[in-house]
């Protein structure tokens, strides 16, 4: 025979213990204490980081200036010793080394002889590397000139 069983009651469903808003609520503060303190950690970290490299960039930058006022005392005594050099020379002499140097260092040495060398020199050249030379001469003039006004 079949049994007839009584339909089982089905159990109640557990109701929550609170509303998720009111939970949500009760952590809120919680979850701000340590998304703050999470977020002052990294500046932190971060922080370090830019000052390790701050540190790097003035080492570097304190190595740089070393070296280019090295560089700059070399350059200003072989530039006086240069331009001695051509002072001292005959200008058709003068005219042939010049001619070969790059543009900005035979205008720099022209630049810095007396207008008399200068002028024997530029005589002594190619009439279109001398004009090209005497362009930059004034060039750099105006520059610094318009240096000075501002």
């Amino acid at each position: 025979m079949a049994e007839a069983r009584a339909p089982e009651a089905s159990p109640e469903p557990a109701k929550p213990a609170a509303k998720p808003s009111a939970y949500c609520a009760s952590i809120a503060d919680a979850a701000a204490d340590a998304r703050f303190a999470w977020q002052k950690e990294q500046l932190a970290t971060l922080e370090r980081q830019v000052d390790e490299r701050i540190r790097r960039l003035e080492e570097k930058r304190a190595e740089y200036e070393t070296w280019l006022a090295r560089r700059n005392e070399f350059l200003a005594k072989a530039d006086t010793g240069v331009v001695a050099i051509y002072q001292k020379m005959r200008p058709d002499a003068a005219a042939l080394q010049l001619a070969n140097m790059p543009d900005e260092g035979a205008a720099a040495i022209l630049t810095k002889l007396n207008a008399r060398t200068a002028s024997a020199i530029l005589s002594e050249m190619e009439a279109a590397r001398a004009a090209q030379l005497a362009r930059m001469m004034t060039d750099a003039g105006k520059k610094a000139r318009e240096s000075e006004k501002s």
